[in-house]
């Protein structure tokens, strides 16, 4: 974790105040106002009012528009003519694709190729010329640079540009008209360019207004490049490793963005995989709304309380944009990070009546099973055993122990399975 000291200095590094109010009056033009929600489950967690910025509702679903639409509207008559290229595994291909289609523009994006065919589809939808190339988002923008090289097209980049920064920052202005009273503002970190312009937007009007309002920054901890730049004083890259939130999975910070970020963000805080899917699951239950792992990190930090409470607190849901396969996925796997879902594997004598009695164990304490796998042939069978894999849905983490001690009580070897 890395804490920033000085955070009410201005002027930034990044866009002033004149220039994201600016931007707004470009990117009303096609960003829609997206709901301010509140949730009376995550109050009770942190203990302050907390509202969810919903992005994940955004036209192209995600912020990304913003900053996209902002940078190509000021393309002079000359660039329009040559076309823009831009990379990303997702939501910048489709913010980049829809602008650019908004202003006639023709676009072309690398994405990576293993992509999620919903992006990849969504993007091309948009009118762009999609290529697919590279394995990690940063072999991908190489290409796209290359491509920019080789044929004169403009490159945009996903976020370390003035004009990129503005136009994430008429986020914060839309949280500041929604939510004067705001006292937190929670916002996940890539590469830097949303919380970036946020934190450039809240932090000078509440300068000018004779108040502060807190940023705080969360990233995934297997790509989390800022406290590690922080800590040295400079971006650093790091090596990364995968992570559910590829969209905020960025090896290096933003030059602009890592001026800004160390300057005006307060805080900056990582989360785990386990997180991210809890996060996700209770989205989709409490909230009843779909959330990408990237825009579920800001929930997730609350859940595993590395926010403190401080007034009013808006956690910023960047995007919706999963794939189905992906999502089904992460249920499952928060399911278990929430000890809801159990999956054991039992030796137990081969002879007939014992899967009838592990039934009724598992029935006794009201544990639903989900999947049964009965095999003869594990490693380290004995010829006289059997081995049960078992799945059951468990109501949290009492239940889920009770479960276990009430096969092991009646002499079962009941092992959890942590995969």
């Amino acid at each position: 974790m890395a804490t920033v000291t000085d955070s009410t200095r201005t002027p930034f590094a990044g866009p002033g105040l004149d220039e994201i109010e600016a931007a707004r009056a470009i990117v009303s033009r096609i960003a829609q106002p997206t709901p301010m929600e509140s949730s009376r489950y995550l109050t009770d967690v942190l203990g302050a009012p907390v509202l969810l910025k919903c992005e994940n509702l955004q036209r192209t679903g995600s912020y990304k528009i913003r900053g996209a639409y902002n940078r190509l509207s000021k393309l002079t008559a000359e660039e329009r003519a040559r076309g823009v290229v831009a990379a990303s595994a997702g939501n910048h291909a489709q913010g980049v694709a829809f602008a650019a289609r908004e202003l006639g523009i023709h676009a072309t994006i690398f994405m990576p190729v293993g992509v999620a065919i919903p992006k990849f589809q969504a993007t091309r939808a948009y009118g762009a010329d999609v290529v697919l190339s590279g394995s990690i988002v940063d072999e991908t923008l190489r290409a796209a640079a290359d491509f920019a090289a080789e044929t004169g097209a403009v490159l945009i980049p996903p976020f370390d540009h003035p004009d990129v920064v503005a136009g994430q920052g008429t986020l914060g202005l839309e949280i500041l008209d929604e939510a004067p009273d705001v006292e937190t503002i929670v916002i996940p970190i890539g590469g830097g360019g949303l919380i970036s312009g946020v934190a450039s937007a809240v932090k000078q009007r509440a300068h000018r207004d004779g108040r502060t309002i807190r940023v705080i920054g969360v990233q995934a901890a297997n790509a989390a490049a800022y406290p590690v730049s922080l800590a040295a004083g400079e971006p650093t890259e790091i090596s990364t490793v995968p992570t559910i939130a590829d969209g905020i999975a960025v090896s290096k910070p933003g030059l602009l963005n890592f001026e800004i970020i160390r300057d005006a963000v307060d805080e900056v805080v990582t989360v785990t995989e386990d997180d991210i899917a809890r996060a996700m699951l209770v989205l989709l239950e409490r909230a009843k709304l779909v959330v990408e792992p990237a825009g579920a990190a800001a929930v997730a930090a609350i859940l595993a309380d590395k926010v403190s409470a401080s007034g009013t607190t808006v956690a910023i849901l960047s995007g919706g944009n999963i794939d189905p396969l992906l999502m089904q996925r992460v249920i499952s796997h928060g399911l278990a990070a929430s000890d809801r879902y159990l999956k054991l594997s039992i030796m137990m004598p081969d002879r007939p009546g014992q899967l009838a009695r592990i039934a009724e164990i598992l029935a006794g304490v009201n544990a639903n099973v989900v999947e049964v796998l009965h095999t003869r042939h594990g490693r380290g069978l004995q010829i006289s055993q059997v081995e049960l894999d078992v799945s059951v849905e468990t109501r949290g983490t009492e239940h889920r122990q009770q479960v276990i001690e009430a096969l092991r009580t009646a002499g079962y070897d009941a092992v959890v399975d942590y995969e």
